[in-house]
């Protein structure tokens, strides 16, 4: 038998071959030896059982065609990924999105978050119990890790594996002590490159997700010494050197944190750092341990327990400093207390009763009805303290207009339209302040950058009004689902939203800009809120509800409906833009619709520069994308509509000009593109590449730019792919022939 040994991670092998054990030296110290020609015995029995084994993994997938489709390896609904059912190719599976793919096997290892070439003696052992057949018996190969040469390290003195909270294993860490001295290496198990995951997770999640109280250390070092004492501990990667704007913080949501750093300067500022972060992912406590004075520099938790030192006495009665109290306990009014008080009640945000102080007002309409200039011009007059359409804000109100559908200079040429009374302009100038387009997503490394902004938004002072507009744009609900889910709209509200407000200001009135289902025009006059997605919990949640409604597609008259939950009920109004100011007009007054090819045209324009902003944007994060790529990757994303309308978008901006492609991939360390065209490009664009060896103390791998530029073009008389003759030149033919185009 032929043993062969792997100095690094395995590029490729015949699954086929006989009479061959691969150890795998770069990633676990465990036994790694799985005669191969068992393999054919368990790809034999996942074949024959192929259906119940694709449901099985996949329960969201389904077959159509002789075909199983399903979103990715990780089981997201969705139809990029590929499983023949039928025929010779049986059991083959390719991942359209990203040009991966291979045999039943590696789909069952990548759908548990391994490697058939790394793991496959686990990834066997799983399939063998799940076939029912009997485990085999393997005679172990016994080695010396010490004495098998790795690399110019060489061999690894120490290994720590992060998991899920489910077990499920995302990276390992190596330690290495060459004679220049102890260094650290990552590998990301998902990604197969030795590189930190991003985000970087926290260690031992398994034992943590079921603990309220957990001990931050620095080090994996310190927290298997804390472990080892029955205390529920966690690091960050890399300890006090972690990237702590790179770290998934959000395990510690509602855990009671407490961080106990080394004793010197670099421990103090990675444990601050660590305490901002965890109080912005939500931790219900956060309090940072002082090391004894008595004790020497650069002590730890490792030491202490070396020395019998008592560590939960220290955790649970040592010096500290606070960071953020634990919450109070839930408040209770008896009758008689709510009977006698009588102090006046907190003056309305917006009068009378529209927005109330900590209140919630979801603003809800159809696409196309003008929510987002209604929006922008009722919160430009709370900023002004100035009425508008009924609606009275006490004084000049801090309006913070956290928006992610206009870029910046449409963003300018918009508000220039509002028309505010002059006395009251000066007011709104500081008051009312906005983001340009917003391309994130709120979640935790979303609410790392838009907490801070707001808080800072108006020079120490809390925001008054906090107004997102869309959910849509931003949306996460967690594990849960879309928005349309009520479990994952509950979320976005209470993990998302909630926290955005309880960090900034407990008081401040939220306003929620929301898009509405459509409904039949009996059921809207029954329960028109009902047509909001996510109702369920929405309804359970706001305090207010409003929707700009327009009865007839025909006519640029509107209906403002409301719903309060804290006050006496406000009749409908009827309202309409008039000479660019929105005012309220008598019910049977009806404006007919006017320019509408210009309207269409400014929405054909806007998606254009969105789709141009964000194939530069993600070659800027290493990113690029064939046409069918970027269509499936961004439908219904960013106001782009369908998979198909966006290709019709690109293929009309293609032969415009305003996109060309690249086929030298490998110029640009990509895989090959496998379409006519190529990967699509735009004038400007810039691609960031890894460069040179990762930091020994981080693991961060250097990037560098470069300049994309263009290799064919499409002819607009013929559609085909002609070659660049100057790729430095960009000729953008006019919109002939445009209008025929979807918007």
């Amino acid at each position: 038998m032929q043993v062969l040994p792997l100095a690094g991670p395995l590029l490729g092998f015949d699954m086929m071959a006989d009479n061959i054990i691969w150890l795998d030296f770069n990633d676990a110290p465990e036994q790694r030896e799985e005669p191969v020609s068992d393999t054919d015995a368990l790809r034999v029995g996942l074949l024959d059982r192929l259906e119940a084994v694709l449901h099985y993994l996949f329960p969201q997938g389904r077959i159509r065609g002789g075909k199983f489709t399903i979103g990715d390896v990780d089981g997201n609904p969705g139809k990029s990924l590929v499983v023949e059912i039928d025929g010779p190719r049986r059991g083959l599976w390719k991942d359209f999105s990203t040009d991966e793919g291979g045999d039943v096997i590696d789909l069952w290892a990548r759908s548990q978050g391994r490697s058939a070439r790394h793991d496959f003696p686990r990834i066997a052992g799983d399939i063998r119990q799940w076939l029912g057949l009997a485990p085999q018996t393997i005679s172990p190969v016994r080695r010396d890790a010490r004495s098998v040469p790795m690399d110019d390290l060489g061999a690894y003195t120490g290994k720590w594996d992060y998991l899920t909270p489910d077990g499920e294993l995302i990276a390992c860490v190596y330690r290495y002590d060459p004679p220049s001295g102890k260094e650290y290496r990552p590998w990301d198990v998902r990604a197969r490159m030795g590189r930190a995951p991003d985000p970087r997770p926290l260690y031992n999640q398994p034992a943590i997700s079921k603990q309220r109280e957990v001990v931050l250390v620095e080090g994996e070092k310190c927290a298997d010494a804390l472990i080892t004492c029955g205390i529920a501990a966690t690091t960050a990667m890399n300890g006090a050197k972690a990237p702590v704007d790179k770290t998934d913080w959000h395990p510690l949501a509602g855990k009671s944190v407490v961080i106990w750093p080394d004793r010197d300067a670099p421990g103090w500022e990675y444990a601050e750092s660590a305490a901002r972060a965890c109080v912005a992912a939500g931790s219900a406590s956060v309090a940072i341990l002082v090391p004894p004075t008595d004790k020497p520099a650069k002590w730890d938790a490792a030491e202490a327990v070396d020395e019998g030192f008592d560590c939960a006495t220290f955790i649970a009665q040592g010096d500290r400093r606070i960071v953020k109290a634990a919450a109070p306990m839930l408040p209770t009014f008896t009758l008689g207390a709510l009977l006698d008080d009588n102090s006046p009640l907190p003056p309305d945000l917006i009068a009378p009763r529209v927005l109330t102080p900590a209140g919630m007002l979801v603003f809800g309409g159809a696409p196309k009805v003008g929510k987002s200039d209604f929006l922008l011009s009722w919160l430009a007059h709370m900023a002004a303290g100035a009425a508008f359409l009924g609606m009275h804000p006490p004084r000049p109100l801090r309006v913070f207009y956290l928006q992610a559908e206009v870029q910046y200079h449409y963003l300018r040429e918009r508000v220039k339209d509002v028309r505010l009374p002059s006395h009251r302009l000066l007011d709104a100038r500081a008051n009312f302040v906005a983001t340009p387009q917003l391309r994130l997503v709120l979640d935790d490394a979303g609410l790392a950058q838009v907490i801070p902004a707001i808080a800072n938004a108006f020079g120490g002072e809390p925001p008054d009004i906090i107004a997102i507009d869309p959910i849509r744009n931003v949306f996460d609900g967690g594990d849960a689902g879309g928005e349309n889910d009520n479990g994952a709209m509950l979320f976005f509200l209470s993990q998302r939203v909630e926290r955005i407000r309880q960090a900034v200001n407990p008081d401040a009135g939220v306003i929620l800009a929301h898009h509405t289902r459509k409904l039949g025009k009996k059921q809207f006059e029954e329960d028109p809120f009902q047509a909001l997605a996510g109702a369920g919990s929405l309804r359970g949640y706001y305090s207010t509800g409003m929707l700009l409604f327009r009865p007839d597609e025909t006519r640029t008259t509107r209906q403002l409906i409301y719903e309060l939950r804290n006050g006496a009920g406000i009749p409908q109004r009827h309202v309409d833009k008039i000479n660019g100011e929105w005012r309220e007009v008598d019910a049977n007054e009806r404006l007919v619709m006017k320019d509408y090819g210009e309207r269409l045209d400014a929405e054909r324009r806007r998606k254009r520069d969105v789709i141009l902003q964000i194939l530069f944007d993600e070659a800027a994060l290493g990113r690029c994308y064939t046409a069918n790529q970027f269509a499936e990757g961004f439908e219904g994303k960013a106001g782009l509509g369908g998979e198909r309308t966006i290709r019709e978008r690109l293929s009309a901006l293609s032969t415009q000009g305003y996109i060309k492609y690249f086929r030298n991939a490998a110029d640009y360390g990509l895989p090959p593109a496998r379409t006519k065209f190529g990967y699509l490009c735009v004038e400007g664009m810039v691609l960031r590449i890894p460069a040179g060896e990762p930091n020994p103390d981080t693991g961060e791998v250097p990037l560098r730019e470069l300049a994309v530029q263009p290799t064919h073009f499409k002819c607009p008389q013929s559609g085909a792919a002609l070659p660049v003759e100057n790729p430095e030149v960009w000729v953008y033919q006019d919109d002939i022939n445009d209008s025929q185009e979807p918007a």
